[in-house]
C-alpha cells in the first residue's frame, strides 16, 4: 500500500502525538491483522511505534494503553487517545530481534547455542520480573518480546492484569497452542473473565521457548489425530483442556527441551516459576 494511504489512515492525532515526542516523522507499516495496525514512525528525535486499534479492536488497544499507564515503565514515554472509531498508542520503538529471530541459528541447525541461551535465560528474567510487579502478560508468543541492548522489552500487553486491574471479558487466553491445559478446561467450562495465572504464563512462556527452539508449536498435533485449521481456535482449546495431547519430537536442542518438557508435562502446582526456569536453563541447558 502506498505510504500516503498510510499515513491517511493512521489517525492524524497519532501522528501528531509522535511529531510531538520525536519530530516530523515519517510512517513505514509493519503490520495489519485483525483491526490493529503498527507503524515505525521515524523522526529526527527518535523513533515511535504508533499501534491503532479500529472498530472493535479499539476497545483491546484502549485496554493496552490503560495497562501501559498503570504499570509506568520507565520506558513508557508515550501518548494515547481517541480517534473516530479507532484508539491508537504511541510508544517507543524498541530495536532488536525478537525471541524468535534470536533462536534461528537453533532452528537452523547452525548450532550457535550460546546466544540463543542468553535470549532464553533473558526473556525468563523478564518475565518473572513482571510477575514480581503483580503483572501477568497473558499473552506471550514469540515475536512478543524484543531482546534490545539494554534488556527484554515485552510488547502488546493489551490483556495484561493484576489484582485490583480486571480481566478483560473479551480475553479467550491468547494463541490456543501455548495455552496451558487448566486453563483451556477453565475457559471452556464457560468461565468469564478468563483469569491467567503465573503459573499458565510460565506453561506460555516454556511453549515459546519450545517453539523457538523448534519452529513448531509444541503439542504433537498430527499423533492426535488433530488439524489446528479444522478444528479451529475452540477445537484446539478443547483438546488441550485435556492434557492428553504429547510433545512433538523434534529435538534440536535436547538439553534446553529437557527442561521445558519438564514445565509443559508438570501439573500447574508443580510448575516453577519464572525465576526458577531460569535458573533451571542457567544450570542445566547447556550441559
Amino acid at each position: 500500500m502506498p505510504h500516503g494511504t498510510e499515513e491517511q489512515r493512521c489517525p492524524h492525532e497519532a501522528v501528531q502525538a509522535a511529531t510531538e515526542l520525536y519530530g516530523s516523522v515519517v510512517l513505514h507499516p509493519i503490520s495489519d491483522r485483525r483491526g490493529s495496525a503498527v507503524w515505525r514512525a521515524v523522526g529526527p528525535k527518535g523513533i515511535a511505534a504508533v499501534k491503532v486499534g479500529f472498530g472493535d479492536a479499539a476497545p483491546i488497544t484502549a485496554r493496552e494503553a490503560a495497562v501501559l499507564d498503570r504499570m509506568r515503565l520507565p520506558w513508557y514515554r508515550a501518548a494515547h487517545g481517541d480517534a473516530d472509531d479507532a484508539h491508537w498508542i504511541v510508544t517507543e520503538w524498541f530495536t532488536g530481534p525478537s525471541t524468535h529471530e534470536a533462536f534461528a541459528s537453533v532452528r537452523n541447525g547452525v548450532g550457535d547455542l550460546r546466544s540463543a541461551y542468553r535470549a532464553a535465560v533473558d526473556l525468563c528474567r523478564s518475565v518473572a520480573g513482571l510477575h514480581e510487579r503483580g503483572w501477568v502478560h497473558a499473552d506471550l508468543q514469540p515475536e512478543h518480546a524484543i531482546h534490545t541492548t539494554t534488556g527484554v522489552q515485552l510488547i502488546d500487553m493489551s490483556w495484561s492484569w493484576r489484582t485490583g486491574f480486571p480481566p478483560s471479558h473479551q480475553f479467550k487466553g491468547g494463541v490456543p497452542h501455548l495455552l496451558a491445559p487448566e486453563l483451556a478446561a477453565s475457559i471452556e467450562a464457560g468461565v468469564r473473565p478468563v483469569t491467567p495465572s503465573p503459573a499458565a504464563e510460565v506453561y506460555a512462556l516454556a511453549g515459546v521457548l519450545w517453539t523457538c527452539a523448534t519452529g513448531r508449536w509444541p503439542l504433537d498435533y498430527r499423533w492426535a489425530g488433530i488439524r489446528p485449521h479444522a478444528v479451529g481456535a475452540a477445537g484446539l482449546r478443547q483438546a488441550i483442556s485435556t492434557g492428553s495431547i504429547p510433545l512433538g519430537s523434534d529435538r534440536p536442542w535436547p538439553e534446553l527441551q529437557h527442561v521445558l518438557e519438564e514445565v509443559l508435562l508438570a501439573p500447574a502446582s508443580e510448575r516453577p516459576t519464572a525465576a526458577q526456569l531460569s535458573d533451571m536453563i542457567v544450570y542445566r541447558a547447556l550441559l
